[in-house]
């Protein structure tokens, strides 16, 4: 399966996740839903907050041009808010999944939805 398919399918194709993107964590973007456009920065920042999680925390996630507050951060997941609309971000072992999600769908819901393609990528060996 391609990149794209796991954003289009596996993310978005939940009706749980309303945009999302698969980063390397060694940077760039694999895939992306149309239109999700990450920065460079909003990209490194992505990346970096991982080595970082105190600094994401005081500070939140700029998201295609959004600014969100991360509300809980620990090694492999951070989720923020910006009103009723979230964020998941999931480390593997080579990729960062971004995803975003909007009313009503629940922070529970997406965390599932993204934690689940995360672990099935960890078992690939990515």
């Amino acid at each position: 399966m391609s990149w794209q398919a796991y954003v289009d399918t596996n993310l978005v194709g939940t009706g749980t996740i309303s945009k999302a993107a698969i980063l390397g964590q060694q940077g760039g973007v694999w895939a992306a839903s149309p239109g999700y456009n990450l920065s460079t920065e909003e990209q490194n920042a992505v990346v970096n907050a991982f080595k970082n999680l105190a600094g994401v925390q005081t500070s939140g996630l700029h998201l295609a041009g959004v600014k969100f507050f991360t509300t809980t951060t620990d090694e492999r997941t951070i989720n923020g808010k910006k009103g009723g609309d979230g964020y998941v971000i999931v480390k593997t072992v080579q990729a960062i999944i971004v995803a975003e999600y909007a009313p009503p769908i629940q922070a529970q819901e997406a965390a599932k939805v993204v934690q689940g393609l995360a672990d099935y990528l960890v078992g690939a060996g990515y």
